[in-house]
């Protein structure tokens, strides 16, 4: 691949790799901090462990969480002619209504009823949300209270079996507090108690966002011409607190370090509002930012992130903060050293 490729001239296939199908992670490290890390910051990679992270970080230091939880928002039904019906709720709305995607052998009309889990019905409102292709449902009671005694984990299309109790556990970050995702933060699956408490002692602050994860998230990209992408809308949090820490962290000469891609789209989005003097600003909104090679980062300096899929957004937001032809090097190493990929994968870790 030529070295020469500017922002304007990357398509969809500058960003495809072959990847041996075996690398995808089906299930976690047996610890969290187990996972390898890829440190990436040189201009050589090295190979370490997760647990290794605090000393590769600096006092000062700030690592910001996405501290989204995910609720079982895989759902299985019927309609009232019998026909099957499975949900994925992509977003929890007031009045008992959800915003949620169906497959059905033929698409239910509004009006009709769905019987879910053989427990309770939700009724059809219609269609839409906020990226247009949504149902509009309304279940018979508070839709978080039925998803977790009734719904399954959103396991992402590419782990293959079922889930199970120890997914409800390990496809979960420790800290998850503010349930509405539909996938995990995956790169904060690596942090135990422990680790944070590491982190802490060696004088590295933390600080938290909220950004509901869609199922957008594994939306393929169809178009070989980036501009044509239209990017998925996904609501996000950044609290005052979290800005004055950044700011706190920025002015002293600290680093601002992003567990996950989704905690970056969180800062960038919130900076791309920024009142005049501030960095960012604090409040909540949908994004659908979408972050490619040229991209002019504001708040982020250092990523911890998993390994992404093949010609995905994430793909073009990691070669947009460290490089394309320093990703393309990283990923090379990764594939010939066997590190798991995906979900419940390995870490690397990259810098502006």
């Amino acid at each position: 691949m030529s070295s020469s490729l500017t922002p304007t001239t990357y398509t969809l296939s500058d960003f495809d790799f072959e990847l041996p199908p075996e690398l995808i992670a089906q299930h976690p490290a047996a610890e969290r901090s187990a996972s390898r890390l890829l440190d990436g910051r040189g201009a050589q990679p090295v190979d370490r462990v997760f647990r290794e992270l605090p000393d590769l970080l600096q006092p000062g230091d700030l690592l910001v969480f996405n501290n989204t939880r995910v609720i079982k928002a895989r759902l299985y039904g019927h309609k009232a002619s019998g026909g099957a019906v499975e949900a994925l709720v992509e977003r929890v709305l007031p009045g008992n209504e959800v915003w949620a995607h169906l497959r059905a052998s033929k698409s239910p009309k509004p009006g009709s009823m769905v019987r879910f889990a053989d427990a309770f019905d939700a009724e059809v409102l219609g269609r839409g949300g906020p990226d247009g292709g949504l149902f509009h449902l309304r279940f018979a009671g508070d839709p978080l209270t039925l998803l977790e005694q009734h719904g399954h984990v959103p396991l992402p299309p590419y782990i293959t079996h079922a889930d199970e109790e120890d997914d409800v556990r390990r496809y979960q970050t420790v800290f998850a507090s503010a349930p509405g995702a539909v996938a995990a933060p995956t790169a904060a699956l690596h942090f135990d108690e422990a680790l944070l408490d590491r982190l802490k002692a060696r004088g590295i602050q933390t600080a938290e966002v909220t950004l509901h994860v869609g199922a957008g998230t594994f939306q393929p990209v169809r178009t070989d011409n980036l501009a044509e992408h239209k990017m998925h809308s996904e609501w996000f949090e950044v609290p005052a607190s979290t800005v004055a820490a950044i700011e706190a962290t920025k002015a002293a000469g600290g680093r601002v370090v992003s567990v996950g891609t989704t905690t970056l789209r969180a800062l960038e989005s919130a900076a791309l509002h920024a009142p005049a003097g501030h960095i960012l600003q604090a409040g909540s909104r949908d994004t659908d930012i979408f972050i490619t090679p040229g991209f002019q980062f504001k708040v982020v300096d250092v990523l911890i992130t998993n390994f992404h899929l093949p010609k995905s957004t994430l793909m073009m937001l990691v070669s947009a903060l460290a490089g394309y032809e320093h990703i393309r090097q990283l990923y090379q190493h990764a594939i010939a050293r066997g590190y798991r990929f995906f979900s419940y994968g390995d870490a690397m870790l990259i810098q502006r």
